[in-house]
């Protein structure tokens, strides 16, 4: 079974893709991986196996 998690994302004024690198990394080694940037990267969705 999967579970999904969607982040809402804040376009910043600088280091905004250092940001939002830093935040998929945290997410990713808690197991989650992206499935889906909007095109405007307003939201992020992301999955994991529920039963890992």
């Amino acid at each position: 079974m999967k579970e999904y998690k969607v982040i809402s994302w804040k376009m910043g004024l600088s280091k905004n893709n250092e940001r939002l690198e830093e935040t998929l990394n945290q997410h990713a080694m808690s197991g989650w991986k992206v499935v889906h940037i909007s095109e405007n990267s307003a939201r992020i969705v992301l999955e994991r196996d529920k039963n890992r």
